[in-house]
């Protein structure tokens, strides 16, 4: 078995304190066994989406910022891997809502950008972020293979089944849901899981910030479709489960997905649509 830990914490203007904050509460998963820690989407800043604002891009950090570097430290000295999102600005002057993977050793093993960017009321993401230009990449941390898929993403199927071809094992999705739409999200996670034979923890924002409040409801469901944990709806948590590996194999032993699929007939899916 292999211990996960989603961490849901209400944020404030105060990037420092919420750093501060993310650590503490990632010692205790640590302390508890997990080896692999995840936090909400843009952890360590105020959901500044709400509005457009062009000072908020003075938020945005490179891959190398105080951030990333703190989290660093922690992985280094705990042995635990960690997902950690943040607002990157590139060197060439993009920026990207982005999910940085760093090893159990402290080393940064990759980063993915989110790629599906919503542009509605207190979500006008698009102001701010590039659709991501890295891809789907897989994570190979030597004791489980995991991919990232960033809140939107969620309810687009292509990413996830990728991800799944590429040998996932396991997908960690930091979200910022105020809506109340707690079942369609369980519902598309767990249609994944099943038609991809892995599991999925969703990681989501919690606590009111200006006009909306973050339900947290954090939760992880194995390749059966069947949620195996499950955090509090309003308050800050720290969401721990068991991962069966062997599971993943046998799962995928016993309904053989990939093997039947026809990609030379799904042409239409890569037509482009208004």
């Amino acid at each position: 078995m292999l211990k996960v830990a989603g961490i849901q914490f209400r944020c404030n203007e105060d990037r420092e304190q919420n750093i501060h904050q993310a650590l503490t509460l990632a010692a205790v998963a640590a302390d508890k066994g997990a080896k692999i820690v995840c936090f909400q989407e843009l952890f360590a800043l105020p959901w500044f989406p709400r509005q457009t604002n062009q000072e908020y891009f003075g938020l945005a950090e490179d891959l190398k910022g105080n951030t990333v570097n703190s989290l660093i430290r922690f992985a280094r000295e705990r042995q635990v891997a960690v997902i950690c999102p943040i607002f990157e600005k590139t060197p060439e002057g993009k920026f990207y809502n982005t999910a940085v993977l760093i090893n159990q050793e402290g080393g940064i093993a990759g980063h993915y950008r989110k790629i599906h960017i919503p542009d509605f009321p207190l979500w006008w993401e698009k102001y701010y972020f590039n659709s991501g230009d890295s891809g789907f990449p897989v994570f190979d941390l030597g004791f489980i293979k995991i991919g990232i898929q960033i809140c939107w993403d969620v309810f687009f199927p292509e990413g996830f089944r990728i991800l799944a071809l590429k040998g996932a094992e396991m997908v960690f999705c930091p979200t910022a849901a105020a809506c109340v739409t707690k079942n369609r999200w369980q519902k598309a996670i767990s249609g994944h899981t099943v038609a991809n034979n892995f599991y999925v923890m969703r990681v989501n924002r919690v606590g009111k910030e200006e006009k909306q409040s973050f339900y947290g409801n954090s939760f992880c469901t194995d390749p059966h479709g069947e949620v195996i944990g499950e955090a509090e709806d309003s308050d800050q948590s720290i969401l721990l489960c068991d991962i069966d590996l062997d599971e993943v194999e046998k799962m995928r032993r016993c309904w053989p997905f990939f093997p039947d699929r026809h990609p030379e007939k799904y042409k239409e899916l890569i037509q482009k649509t208004e």
